[in-house]
């Protein structure tokens, strides 16, 4: 596809974690007691919860907190107007796992490389950019994750560029109860948290940004909601073993507030692929109110609820 942006190479950002890392993201995003794979290092399984590679490209190398709004506004992109990235929020976002990410980057050199897949004016309500994100090892050029993702940037449209693509939508089955429903008590204290994986967005700590965007106040990190929720899945329907998801997307539809109980309704659709992954479809809400992931689809490997590994 051609347009405005498409094809822009981001400068490669190298990235690093430490054990300590996949600890607090397995904390973060709601890990039980009974995973301890994912929550204890000396675990004879010991492994990184398969979504944690979404948070390197906020990340980098760092351990210390960072200026998010320096980072993320430090490379403008050819051929688009200059957007205000204190005003843009979570649109989708779609992962494929293609190789079992290593506990530890020590030793090893790892880097993000981003690539614009389009540019999309949606008029009055803002503009979608879409990229791509593959995490990479360094010197032997293999492929460990590949992300898709759109950031919608709120206000921000009526600049005259092509509308997009009409969205693909995976709709749970009408008429079925779901396969399994979880719930998820959230707390004032939870972006607060989340945040510490290296995402430190000021919309997700301190209610002035919020505010001016609309919100009302503090909201909770989109992507928070997005790998909680891939966490209900894997263990609903995966025993808790990273071998087996295969991809995970889902669509932010509507902002969590700290204390928002989420909901996750969860369908098998049936029919493995030759490798035996099965298609689940969910949607994720908040009690009594909005849908906040929508979209929602992954391949997992399904062999029942978690279990000790």
């Amino acid at each position: 596809m051609s347009g405005p942006g498409v094809g822009f190479e981001f400068p490669t950002v190298p990235v690093a974690w430490l054990k300590r890392d996949l600890l607090l993201f397995a904390n973060s995003i709601g890990c039980s007691a009974d995973e301890l794979h994912f929550l204890y290092e000396l675990h004879p399984k010991f492994a990184a919860f398969p979504t944690y590679p979404i948070i390197l490209p906020f990340k980098y190398e760092d351990q210390e907190v960072i200026d998010f709004y320096g980072r993320s506004a430090s490379t403008p992109i050819p051929g688009l107007p200059k957007f205000d990235n204190r005003r843009v929020v979570d649109g989708e976002r779609r992962m494929e796992f293609l190789k079992p990410l290593p506990v530890s980057s020590a030793g090893r050199r790892f880097e993000i490389r981003s690539k614009v897949l389009g540019v999309y004016d949606k008029g009055k309500p803002g503009t979608v950019i879409e990229t791509e994100q593959v995490l990479i090892d360094k010197d032997t050029g293999e492929v460990y994750t590949r992300a898709v993702g759109s950031g919608f940037y709120v206000g921000q449209g009526n600049w005259g560029g092509p509308k997009g693509p009409k969205a693909v939508n995976y709709n749970p089955p009408k008429g079925r109860v779901p396969d399994a429903v979880v719930e998820l008590q959230t707390t004032p204290t939870t972006p607060l948290l989340y945040r510490l994986n290296g995402d430190y967005n000021p919309l997700h700590a301190t209610p002035e940004p919020g505010k001016a965007m609309g919100f009302g106040g503090v909201i909770i990190h989109g992507l928070f909601s997005w790998n909680s929720t891939a966490h209900n899945v894997l263990a609903q329907f995966g025993g808790s073993d990273p071998a087996n998801l295969k991809e995970f997307q889902a669509r932010f539809a509507s902002p969590v507030r700290p204390g928002d109980k989420l909901v996750t309704e969860m369908w098998r659709m049936g029919s493995p692929d030759k490798d035996g992954f099965e298609e689940v479809r969910f949607v994720t809400r908040v009690e009594g109110g909005k849908v906040c992931l929508s979209n929602g689809r992954a391949l997992v490997k399904c062999v029942g609820p978690k279990s000790k590994l």
